[in-house]
């Protein structure tokens, strides 16, 4: 049935971390950066073709525990002084996807100096954990604003002062020996360093199945919504719902099932929005509300850079458009909505209002048909869907919480009390 669906498992990782990256200026391209990095010193050490992918995946997205815009802000300014957390959250992801697995262990140990490992440097693990704590620690101190060849003898210094009792000098003097080369440095500060890492980067002849493109969305599922607990199964209960409502609808088995990877992804932009408009618990101002309006401009623009993705791109981002043309951010109308557009807007709505949120209690049945009728009579929502979702309330509702819960308790699992926060 999926045979034809494959992806770039490199352009798939790289669109996916510059997403990551996007919440601020002080962090953009902050882990493709790194990867970069991490990926010369592999190839200066020698190291195997499997051992270099493992640290190049690890690298590419070794910040995803650290699961807000502010949490990852601290990191990249050295204020965050609880740097555990993040490790073990991201380890704990990294071993939900089959194709990560390999590097779970790296993430983990991406801040743990030398001398607190159980083992030595002749452990492969330890090995690339080191690599991927120096390519990290590196890309930190880079002053965006200076150029960059201007800054070696600089970073070098630092290195030498900040990280000889915690980084193996045989880690050191590898990337060390990289720096010589003006070519090493220009790459790295290069605008171009997608289209670089894309074209001649480890992953750049790795392709994906659908199968491994499901496990990549329900993780980013999970890091779109672990982020608060109010939050935390509102991306499984849009795919749900969203799959649901296309079985019922009558589309084929591969576009409901398509459907369902464009509920996990629907979300996307609200990585770069704040944890403190997202999990307000009053009413946004109208410049908070203009901050939201970003995320489903950036879950387009992202999937849209992957390739075989274009269908699942607007899927994804078109839930906030409307039938009259007033949704946002691109203001499409009736004629430019197609089905799946169409059902992923009611599935969104639906599932929203039946969760609590900062500002109030998830709804009652009652109310959401309300509402939703509302938006029907006012060509908001094609009311085919929306007759078709109340023709079929209690049973897409009874599978949707069931899916649910199974992602609460995943929440519950992965994130430690401490951060369970808002």
């Amino acid at each position: 049935m999926f045979n034809n669906i494959s992806v770039n498992f490199g352009n798939f990782l790289l669109s996916l971390s510059d997403m990551i990256d996007l919440a601020s200026p002080t962090i953009a391209a902050h882990q493709m950066r790194t990867a970069y990095i991490a990926w010369q010193i592999s190839l200066a050490a020698d190291f195997s073709s499997e051992m270099t992918e493992d640290i190049y995946k690890a690298a590419i997205l070794h910040d995803i525990g650290a699961l807000s815009p502010e949490d990852k802000i601290k990191l990249q300014d050295f204020e965050e002084t609880n740097l555990i957390d993040h490790c073990i959250i991201g380890k704990a992801l990294f071993l939900s996807t089959p194709l990560l697995k390999s590097s779970a262990d790296i993430v983990r140990g991406h801040h743990t100096p030398i001398n607190e490992f159980d083992s030595t440097i002749e452990n492969p693990v330890v090995m690339a954990a080191q690599v991927l704590f120096l390519s990290d620690y590196v890309e930190r101190i880079i002053n965006k604003d200076v150029y960059i060849l201007f800054q070696v003898q600089t970073i070098k210094k630092r290195l030498k002062s900040d990280l000889s009792d915690i980084v193996h000098n045989d880690v050191l003097d590898i990337f060390f020996s990289l720096c010589i080369r003006e070519e090493f440095w220009l790459d790295l500060a290069s605008a171009h360093l997608y289209s670089f890492l894309l074209n001649f980067g480890p992953l750049r002849t790795t392709y994906l199945g659908f199968e491994d493109i499901v496990y990549i969305g329900v993780l980013f599922r999970s890091i779109i919504d672990f982020r608060s607990p109010y939050t935390a199964t509102h991306s499984t209960g849009v795919a749900e719902s969203a799959y649901l409502i296309s079985k019922k609808f009558g589309l084929t088995d591969t576009e409901s099932m398509l459907m369902r990877l464009a509920g996990d992804f629907h979300d996307l932009g609200k990585l770069a929005v704040p944890n403190s408009i997202l999990n307000k618990p009053s009413r946004l101002t109208r410049e908070e509300f203009l901050v939201i309006k970003q995320h489903t401009y950036h879950t387009f623009k992202i999937l849209n850079t992957i390739g075989g993705f274009s269908q699942i791109a607007k899927w994804s981002a078109f839930h906030h458009e409307r039938l009259d043309g007033n949704g946002y951010p691109f203001r499409i109308k009736a004629s430019e909505l197609d089905t799946g557009s169409r059902i992923m807007a009611v599935a969104d709505i639906f599932t929203a209002l039946a969760e609590n949120r900062p500002y109030r209690k998830r709804m009652k049945k009652n109310q959401i048909i309300k509402i939703l009728t509302e938006q029907k009579d006012k060509n908001m929502l094609d009311s085919r869907i929306v007759e078709l979702l109340f023709d079929n309330y209690d049973e897409i509702d009874a599978i949707v919480k069931k899916q649910q819960a199974i992602s609460e308790a995943s929440y519950l699992n992965f994130i430690p009390e401490s951060r369970r926060k808002l």
